[in-house]
């Protein structure tokens, strides 16, 4: 059995995060989405805050919607400060 419990993020891009309830202790796994904007384009990330059990992902990784389905991507190393709203490029 999965239960999937969501909360909408609130205010807009780059505005401080602010959780109107903790309800973390109830699931065994955690996964923050959160838009950002990059090279003109709003894009989405996702990284995993929390797992219960075992070792889990520390990466934050682009998340696409396409036709086919969810697709994880690459780890957005290039950007700091992602799941702010408003990366910063890092210089290569």
């Amino acid at each position: 059995m999965v239960t999937l419990l969501t909360m909408n993020q609130q205010g807009l891009l780059g505005e401080t995060q602010s959780m109107p309830a903790d309800v973390s202790y109830l699931a065994d796994a955690a996964i923050l989405l959160r838009y950002f904007e990059a090279t003109g384009a709003v894009r989405r990330a996702a990284s995993v805050v929390k797992r219960r059990c075992g070792p889990h992902e520390v990466l934050i990784r682009e998340l696409t919607i396409a036709p086919t389905g969810l697709q994880v991507g690459d780890a957005l190393q290039e950007f700091r400060g992602v799941l702010t709203g408003q990366p910063e490029a890092l210089d290569a």
